[in-house]
């Protein structure tokens, strides 16, 4: 199960990484593929809450019981998390507002785009060296079980949806590297 996350953290991060390379393409003065952008930010978005609410509620259970003296550091990550949300979907409007042809300051969407991108590669970070160690340590099988239930049915198709959903998205994904966080 903790593989099962860790990959999840790693697609996260090659989505991610695309939507830095539209936002280096704006930077240079260029109109990137916003298309691939909308799909990118749907994927985030249905990922947060198809599967991340379920898991990140077991996660902070667990913890409490069984690690109180990490609490804060669970605390912070559930709110750092939720206010990750306001902001895709405000990207999101943003995108919609750009493919209709209207009239968006790009200097503000570049802005909020890079503001995006730091703060949910905070939350990774924060995932990566915090909550992963934590699980590691203190879940017990049973823990891990729970939280394999939790995951919506399919979960493991999630990729082959993304390719049929999104091909363009998948494809750039299949080219993505890893980034570093």
């Amino acid at each position: 199960m903790l593989n099962q996350l860790r990959l999840d953290h790693a697609n996260m991060a090659r989505m991610l990484h695309v939507l830095q390379l539209k936002q280096k393409t704006l930077l240079l003065g260029e109109r990137p593929n916003f298309q691939l952008m909308r799909e990118v930010v749907d994927y985030i978005l249905s990922y947060m809450e198809g599967f991340a609410s379920p898991l990140e509620r077991i996660c902070v259970e667990r913890l409490e019981a069984k690690a109180p003296e990490h609490l804060q550091l669970m605390e912070q990550m559930a709110a750092d998390y939720r206010e990750l949300k306001p902001r895709l979907r405000q990207l999101s409007n943003d995108i919609d507002t750009i493919l209709m042809d209207n009239v968006l300051p790009m200097d503000r969407f570049t802005q909020d785009l890079k503001a995006y991108l730091e703060a949910h590669r905070a939350y990774l970070r924060l995932e990566r060296e915090g909550l992963f160690p934590l699980i590691d340590k203190h879940f017990s099988p049973e823990d891990m079980q729970e939280l394999r239930d939790a995951l919506p049915e399919g979960a493991e198709q999630e990729l082959e949806r993304l390719q049929h959903a999104y091909p363009e998205l998948y494809a750039e994904l299949c080219g993505a590297e890893v980034p570093s966080l």
